[in-house]
């Protein structure tokens, strides 16, 4: 871009605002040289991406702070139905797209210019002049006597005085040369310009950015919902995130590539351009929404991380929406959540702390059955290797399924749901869990039932009551107990499915 210069205007007969300067635009400089302010815009997210994911798997990895993990390692290790190289390969893949997209956007985006800042500036202290000029009218309603008082005050306050009059700064006067000839001209008072400068430098940004954050807030919860609501579109695409039942900080864009393009890189795109963000603005904001998603599947509640009390939507709260429990509630994602408590999605089911306990201990138990078959070989597990993670199924459960467990020996375990809402957002859950089959959902399930069957009887919840319940509270029960044999039942087809499957596959 070649530098171009507007002249002042000056201001026409009989006007009294002050005249907009002239002013000279020219290439914006890279922040970065000699990168350009596109390509830096570019790799910034994916350099935080990394770089705050290599601080979560530090803290992995030397077990930093064990008392805010919301998962133990066994559960990493265990619960997961992907292997930490396909997380990463997928999560590669989806940052190339971005970055393509992003490439052809800069392309067509004109080259950023600057110069033009007193100018827009000026602009808004006219706004701010002409908004004057309705306070007296304002006060009169209120039954004061604007002229009255701006008289009062000349003296002492001559700023306020002169804004009560709906903007007259008589005394306020500049000088210009125009066409060789000097001439006067109104000035603005100094509050005029500082408060333009306000409205330029941080209220127009600051908009920008709720706005840009509300775009892709409202973008995301509903495609998401939709990918859960779907059959289809959630067994094609979003069950492949849903793999990770036990989430980790690079995990967090690994996703199916055509959904990672809607969801992500077309949402971001969209706010972007909507909101006529600059290119400098975009280094923030697409950077800002990274960071959060990241540390949204960190797997850690730490009380020094400022994102986990800007908002509630944060690593504890989408963790629900990873359990086999929860899925199809708490959609909302990156920044708020109030898509969920406006649509009545958020999670119903109160403190889960025990369904947490529950899975941990599942979890560990086959860890230690691993440490006992292999005992001389090997250390007990603390972690997932990479070199387990190259050679890990997908499926870690689909040998267990047929070996161990029999639909006849779970037709009487039926999971266990808190009631009311909680009670349809848990079946509904558990139901979905199943739909994905390649992911090994119904060995999930069977896991969670074991557990509560073993947790039941020795807390000896199985033994009968003696008193009868009303005829209400039986009828509940009744309307519970069918929808829970439903799922049972769609359990034990789904587990005589494998077991057919995995004989013919030997």
């Amino acid at each position: 871009m070649d530098n171009a210069t507007v002249p002042l205007i000056p201001p026409s007969p009989g006007n009294t605002l002050p005249p907009l300067p002239n002013y000279t635009l020219s290439p914006l400089p890279p922040l970065v040289s000699p990168i350009p302010d596109a390509y830096l815009a570019l790799a910034l997210p994916i350099i935080a991406y990394w770089g705050l994911s290599l601080f979560f798997h530090l803290i992995d990895s030397y077990d930093l702070f064990p008392a805010y993990r919301l998962h133990t390692p066994a559960e990493v290790l265990k619960r997961n139905h992907v292997s930490r190289w396909e997380v990463f390969r997928d999560v590669v893949l989806q940052q190339v797209i971005q970055t393509a997209v992003g490439l052809v956007l800069s392309w067509t985006d004109e080259d950023a210019a600057v110069g033009k800042e007193d100018y827009d500036i000026t602009v808004w202290a006219q706004r701010i002049r002409m908004a004057q000029s309705a306070i007296p009218p304002l006060l009169g309603m209120l039954g004061l006597d604007a002229q009255r008082l701006a008289t009062n005050m000349t003296g002492s306050a001559p700023n306020f005085a002169g804004a009560l009059t709906g903007g007259q700064y008589p005394w306020l006067t500049q000088t210009f040369t125009q066409n060789g000839v000097e001439m006067s001209a109104p000035a603005f008072a100094q509050w005029e310009i500082l408060a333009a400068k306000g409205i330029y430098w941080v209220g127009i940004q600051a908009m920008q950015f709720i706005v840009a954050i509300l775009i892709v807030d409202t973008w995301q919860y509903f495609w998401h919902r939709a990918m859960h609501m779907n059959k289809w579109l959630y067994t094609t695409f979003h069950s492949r995130h849903h793999r990770l039942y036990v989430p980790y900080a690079y995990g967090a864009l690994y996703n199916h590539p055509f959904e990672g393009f809607l969801l992500d890189t077309l949402g971001a795109g969209l706010a972007y351009l909507a909101t006529g963000m600059s290119i400098r603005q975009s280094m923030w904001f697409f950077t800002l929404s990274t960071i959060k998603t990241v540390d949204d599947h960190c797997g850690y509640a730490l009380p020094f991380d400022p994102l986990q009390h800007l908002t509630s939507n944060n690593a504890g709260y989408h963790d629900v929406h990873h359990q086999s429990w929860g899925i199809k509630t708490n959609f909302s994602q990156p920044f708020f959540t109030f898509w969920d408590r406006l649509l009545g999605t958020m999670w119903k089911g109160g403190d889960v702390s025990l369904r947490y306990e529950r899975a941990r201990n599942a979890a560990q138990k086959l860890v230690d059955l691993e440490s006992e078959k292999e005992a001389g070989k090997r250390s007990a597990v603390t972690q997932s290797h990479a070199e387990e993670s190259k050679i890990a199924d997908v499926r870690p459960y689909q040998d267990e399924v047929p070996r161990n467990l029999s639909p006849q020996l779970h037709r009487r375990v039926k999971p266990s749901v808190p009631s009311g809402k909680a009670e349809k957002q848990a079946l509904a859950s558990r139901e979905q869990v199943l739909d994905d089959r390649q992911g090994g959902g119904v060995g999930v399930l069977i896991e969670e039932m074991q557990e509560e069957e073993r947790e039941r009887e020795a807390q000896g919840w199985l033994r009968r009551s003696p008193r009868k319940g009303t005829g209400s509270s039986r009828s509940r029960a009744g309307s519970g107990a069918s929808s829970l044999t439903a799922l049972r039942d769609r359990v034990n087809e789904s587990l005589v499915g494998s077991c057919v499957t995995g004989q013919g596959k030997d």
